[in-house]
C-alpha cells in the first residue's frame, strides 16, 4: 500500500513521515544512494507500507528548495530574526541571510526581537533599512507582544526561523507553538528537548494550519552554502547574479550602461544613483559591495 507524506524528522538512518493519519518509521531505498540523493525533513513523499509492519520511502517529490545548513527542504517561508538589541544588529549579516532566502525562493519575512530594551519613542535604524523591502515585525518574545500578527503571517505555510545566535529565535518558536517560556535546562515538552539533547531539524505542524521547522543549523552560513538545491538546482551563484537576489536593484537591472555590469565602479550605473540619490539604502549597498568581493575572491582558489 503507497500512501504519500511529508518527513518530519529523520535520524540515524530512519525517517519519520507524517501522512496526516499517523507517523510512520521508515527506511530509504537504496535507489537514493546511487542517485547520490539523500531524503531530507520536509521532503514530501511516497511511502509504501509492507507487510511485516516496516514502511519504506518510495519517492520523493521534486523540491521547491533545499538547504546544507540545516539540511532541509521545501522551506516556503523564511523568518529572519533580528534583535534590537543585545546582541546589536549586524545589516551585514542580516543581508547575507536575506540573499540566501532570496536565492532559494523563499518568502522573507523579518522578524525583531527584544523590542522592549528599545526606549520608548527610539527610531530603531534596522526598521528604516528594511520596512519597505519585506513585512517586518517587531516582537517580544519574553511577553509575547507583537507574535500574534507573526504567527497569522506564516498560518497556513512551511515556515522557518533563521537568524544570529542570540536573537531569541528558541523563545519566539516556544511561542508559536503555543508553549510558555521554559526556563534554562528544563525539557520542552512540546519540542522534546532537554538543554543537553542532541538537535536534529524536525518539522512540527502549527495550530490552525502549516508547519514550522526547528532547525539548529540556521545561524551561520557562507556564500559557498549557496551552491547546493536554490531555484537552479547544483549551480553556484555567479557575481552576475547577486543582485538579483536585492530585490531594490532587481528592479533596476538593465538600465546601466553595460549589459555586465557589476555596480562597483563603473559609469553611468543606475543602482549606483539609486544610492546616491537614497532610492536604495546606503547599507544594503554596502553589503552587496562585500559579499560582491567575496564572490571575486572565492574564484580564486
Amino acid at each position: 500500500m503507497a500512501v504519500k507524506g511529508v518527513i518530519v524528522k529523520g535520524i540515524a538512518g530512519f525517517y519519520y513521515v507524517d501522512t496526516g493519519e499517523q507517523v510512520y518509521q521508515c527506511r530509504a531505498r537504496g535507489i537514493f544512494r546511487k542517485k547520490d540523493m539523500t531524503p531530507l525533513v520536509g521532503d514530501r513523499v511516497t511511502i509504501s507500507l509492507l507487510d511485516d509492519g516496516e514502511a519504506v520511502v518510495e519517492t520523493i517529490e521534486e523540491r521547491r528548495n533545499a538547504f546544507i545548513r540545516p539540511p532541509v527542504a521545501n522551506v516556503e517561508c523564511l523568518v529572519l530574526v533580528l534583535a534590537a538589541a543585545d546582541p546589536d544588529p549586524s545589516p551585514l549579516v542580516a543581508d547575507r541571510f536575506l540573499v540566501m532566502a532570496e536565492e532559494k525562493g523563499a518568502e522573507v519575512l523579518i522578524c525583531v526581537n527584544k523590542m522592549d530594551l528599545i526606549p520608548e519613542g527610539e527610531e530603531l535604524p534596522l526598521l528604516q533599512i528594511y520596512k519597505d523591502l519585506y513585512p517586518v515585525f517587531p516582537v517580544c518574545a519574553e511577553t509575547g507582544e507583537g507574535l500574534d500578527a507573526l504567527k497569522q503571517a506564516i498560518s497556513g505555510k512551511i515556515a522557518a526561523l533563521a537568524g544570529p545566535s542570540g536573537v531569541g529565535k528558541s523563545s519566539i518558536l516556544n511561542r508559536i507553538m503555543g508553549k510558555e517560556l521554559a526556563e534554562t535546562g528544563e525539557i520542552s515538552q512540546k519540542l522534546g528537548r532537554g538543554k543537553n539533547t542532541t538537535r536534529h531539524a524536525e518539522l512540527f505542524a502549527l495550530e490552525g494550519g502549516g508547519h514550522i521547522f526547528d532547525t539548529p543549523g540556521f545561524t551561520s552560513f557562507d556564500l559557498e552554502a549557496l551552491k547546493q538545491g536554490g531555484k537552479r538546482g547544483e549551480d553556484t551563484m555567479e557575481e552576475q547574479d547577486l543582485a538579483h537576489y536585492y530585490p531594490e536593484m532587481a528592479a533596476l537591472l538593465g538600465n546601466c550602461r553595460y549589459d555586465n555590469c557589476r555596480h562597483i565602479s563603473e559609469p553611468d550605473c543606475r543602482i549606483r544613483e539609486a544610492v546616491e540619490d537614497g532610492r536604495i539604502h546606503r547599507s544594503r549597498y554596502e553589503s552587496y559591495c562585500v559579499q560582491m568581493e567575496e564572490l571575486k575572491n572565492r574564484k580564486k582558489y
